[in-house]
């Protein structure tokens, strides 16, 4: 029974080794030097899970935007979306300015994966798209003159004086 204690605390103190390493790397990003907050992160990665999950969170943040601004844009989203999902299913680990900071990066990063130009139909594009049958093709067929439905084929109808599609 005299082991008891003994092992509780060489857990807790394990516990307490992981929190100091995450706020040593956590110092190391404040300031400024990636680098060596990137060494503790990934030491630190195997261990993971013996942190809160706010601190999981945390975590996750922080190397998210180490990778990040040491121009590992894969690590930085994988880590950045693990640090949204837990923060969406346990709040409290990240404050609302590193929220924000967050889903920019994230919004930076899925545009390597999904491309970064807008939506078509919000372009100011003011190109044309003209088309010419290729050489050797009939082309469009004959246009129909029609003066009602009844002049034109199944599933047309006259517009115009034209036998249009329906």
């Amino acid at each position: 029974m005299r082991t008891a204690p003994f092992v509780l605390a060489l857990l807790v103190g394990a516990c307490a080794t992981y929190q100091e390493d995450l706020n040593r790397g956590q110092r190391f990003y404040g300031e400024h030097e990636y680098e060596r907050a990137l060494a503790i992160f990934r030491v630190l990665e195997e261990d993971m899970d013996s942190l809160t999950l706010n601190d999981q969170a945390r975590y996750s943040y922080l190397r998210g935007m180490t990778d990040y601004r040491l121009g590992f844009r894969a690590d930085a989203r994988h880590w950045l979306a693990v640090s949204k999902a837990v923060e969406q299913e346990h709040p409290g680990g990240l404050s609302q300015e590193w929220k924000q900071r967050l889903d920019e990066a994230l919004e930076d990063l899925n545009r390597d994966v999904y491309g970064g130009a807008e939506r078509f139909d919000k372009s100011a594009s003011t190109a044309v798209e003209h088309t010419t049958p290729a050489p050797g093709s009939p082309g469009p067929p004959p246009e129909v003159k029609c003066a009602s439905d009844t002049d034109c084929e199944s599933a047309k109808k006259c517009q115009d004086g034209k036998c249009v599609p329906l």
